[in-house]
């Protein structure tokens, strides 16, 4: 009898540490890249381009072109990727969500290794193999590659404005939502979970919530935060689609982005999103609650002023976003008992207008 064996793909190089933006030359040099192409998001250049540059030059690593990433417009993309001397053999994407999106998409395109060096936290694009690209004007997750390496710098990570981090945390809590989601869709027929992909989801939120911290920028803190969000892109690569880390919180957010004309941070739509759904769900809102309230993520939802309607409008258009998914959002009466607990519940309504 034939088996087929599940191949993944997982970074070769991982390194989460104080100090990596001035040592990435180093840290890669093992791959042997003799020519590399590297992507900063806007303004990050005149952060890290001479400490990156500096160090890739050091390891005799030939620096082919710098790019500036404005935008992350698919036609764009897909022409900067074709663009590319054929004598790379690597790209390099430093920044937040913009840069690492388009390197990816790119490094998929030209079947490329690429190297993730985020700067900040705002959620696990960073590690993970979708790339959010503007299509006609609007956000959509395109296939693209996981990170060959992925290079963290804790330091910088503490640098970042603390809304990234907020946004971070958000995005992470969400695993637990999401993953009983994905219980629920098998237990209704609709799917097969992946258990070795839900034990590594698991796993990383649950590492993560029982971390003790004083201040969301103590570095055991952040490179707990760190370590998890890249455990949830390999759970995502494990399972092949986002469903580990991806339910009907994001299914909310996802809806916010539809229509609002300034959307919040992905990771703190998803938040609040995250602790609504717990509360439909009866599952965890407590330890959910509990982590929101330390950090201060409710504190700083509040200063947001973000509106109960819009969530409102999000949860009846939630389900139309993956109509193929059958979360606990895809149920009338759960739709109903969400938009019941935003109007009634003591949090909510403190932080939402």
């Amino acid at each position: 009898m034939k088996t087929s064996t599940h191949r993944i793909a997982i970074p070769s190089i991982l390194e989460v540490g104080k100090g990596n933006i001035n040592n990435v030359g180093n840290l890669i040099k093992k791959a042997m890249f003799k020519s590399v192409l590297i992507c900063f998001g806007e303004g990050l250049e005149e952060l890290f381009g001479d400490s990156i540059c500096n160090s890739l030059k050091e390891a005799n690593i030939d620096i082919s072109r710098i790019e500036t990433i404005s935008d992350v417009n698919f036609e764009k993309i897909s022409v900067k990727a074709f663009e590319i001397s054929n004598d790379v053999e690597a790209l390099i994407g430093v920044g937040g969500g913009k840069a690492i999106d388009a390197v990816k998409y790119m490094s998929f395109l030209r079947k490329l290794p690429f190297i993730s060096i985020p700067t900040s936290t705002s959620n696990d694009g960073f590690s993970s193999a979708g790339a959010s690209l503007l299509v006609n004007g609007k956000r959509m997750s395109l296939p693209a590659k996981t990170p060959y390496g992925i290079i963290v710098d804790i330091d910088v990570i503490k640098s970042a404005p603390e809304k990234f981090i907020y946004s971070g945390i958000g995005d992470l809590v969400s695993n637990i939502t999401a993953l009983y989601d994905w219980k629920f869709e098998e237990e209704n027929g609709r799917i097969i979970i992946d258990d070795f992909a839900t034990m590594i989801s698991k796993k990383a939120v649950n590492s993560f919530i029982r971390t003790e911290f004083k201040n969301i920028k103590d570095d055991l803190f952040l490179k707990e935060l760190v370590d998890s969000l890249i455990l949830n892109g390999i759970s995502m690569e494990i399972a092949g689609d986002s469903s580990p880390a991806s339910g009907s919180e994001h299914l909310i957010s996802h809806a916010l982005d539809k229509f609002l004309e300034m959307p919040q941070l992905h990771g703190i739509q998803v938040g609040i999103a995250t602790y609504i759904m717990a509360k439909v769900q009866y599952h965890r809102f407590e330890r959910i609650s509990k982590i929101l309230k330390e950090t201060n993520f409710f504190e700083h939802a509040k200063t947001l002023k973000m509106k109960k309607k819009d969530y409102k409008k999000a949860i009846d258009i939630a389900p139309s976003i993956k109509p193929n998914r059958y979360t606990y959002i895809h149920v009338d009466e759960n739709r109903i008992l969400a938009k019941k607990i935003i109007d009634e519940d003591e949090i909510l309504n403190y932080i939402l207008i």
